[in-house]
């Protein structure tokens, strides 16, 4: 074996483990503080907490409290700050793009039956939509839509179905699927070093400073984080799709893939609200069902 392609394929091999890794840290974290949030006990009257709650692992019970002010200034030196699981995703994915895909686009990104395309125009299309989704998500985030969470979620929706129809006319089906998982992690890892993360160290040096921080970078920040938390089902699945060919290969991926969207969001809104102690079981037997609706009509109506 040549020397170049056995060290791509053993790039390959540890940048894919170390994606799976970090995002599995990642999805794990975002569940983890989104629950927390919902679950904490509100109820209280002080000026210093604005929820606690009690935990046990391994044994042991913890305390938990979200605070309105800042913790005492020596312990702001030993913060835990979750951003490397995000960071670390979003690069080991560009890379796997970049060795695996880009590296061998005439074969996995251009397919002549879907759109004669050279591998130099697919690339930059390619990147070109990573890049301009972003900013079109972050304009909408910055805009008074953000208020509306009905509206923005219908663009939203409306702005999937244009990038899954437009991708699956362009690529070959299965880096299309893969390109609507692209511009979606990216804008996920976006939320996190563009917005959290700033709004985090803002209110950390507001706090070193013995300065009151602005909540207002607080409720920005959770915002993305919950905007993450609801597409972390469908980028899931979309990491996995190259398993299930009858779906990526079908006459209307594209349509497949936005009403599955729609179903892990339901599904992601279901858990959400139980860890409010708001339970609403029919979002989750109605998306459950709808999975089996879809699967019945994938089987009647085959490519």
């Amino acid at each position: 074996m040549d020397f170049l392609p056995y060290t791509i394929k053993w790039l390959e091999m540890i940048l894919r483990w170390g994606h799976v890794l970090f995002a599995i840290l990642w999805v794990g974290n975002s569940f983890l503080f989104n629950y927390l949030d919902n679950k904490l006990n509100k109820n209280i009257s002080s000026e210093d907490i604005d929820g606690e709650g009690y935990l046990m692992h391994s044994g042991y019970y913890y305390k938990l409290t979200r605070l309105k002010k800042s913790p005492p200034i020596q312990y702001l030196g030993n913060l835990v700050i979750f951003k490397w699981q995000s960071y670390l995703t979003f690069v080991t994915g560009i890379l796997l793009l970049i060795i695996v895909y880009y590296y061998n686009s005439a074969i996995l990104m251009v397919d002549k039956r879907v759109l004669q395309i050279s591998p130099f125009y697919a690339i930059l299309i390619s990147i070109f939509s990573l890049i301009i989704f972003w900013f079109i998500y972050d304009l909408l985030c910055k805009s008074k839509l953000i208020n509306n969470n009905t509206l923005f979620s219908l663009i939203i929706f409306i702005l999937l179905i244009i990038i899954s129809f437009m991708f699956t006319k362009i690529f070959g089906p299965k880096f299309a699927f893969l390109s609507v998982g692209l511009i979606i992690g990216t804008n996920m890892f976006g939320n996190v070093f563009t917005v959290i993360i700033p709004n985090q160290n803002n209110i950390i040096n507001s706090s070193k400073r013995k300065e009151k921080f602005d909540l207002s970078l607080s409720l920005a920040a959770k915002q993305r984080s919950i905007h993450n938390n609801y597409s972390t089902f469908l980028v899931l699945f979309i990491m996995l799709s190259g398993h299930y060919s009858f779906v990526v290969y079908h006459k209307y991926n594209w349509l497949i893939l936005c009403l599955i969207a729609l179903i892990s969001v339901a599904a992601r809104h279901y858990f959400n609200l139980r860890g409010r102690n708001i339970h609403r079981l029919y979002i989750l037997i109605s998306s459950i069902l709808s999975l089996i609706v879809l699967a019945v009509l994938l089987l009647i109506f085959k490519n």
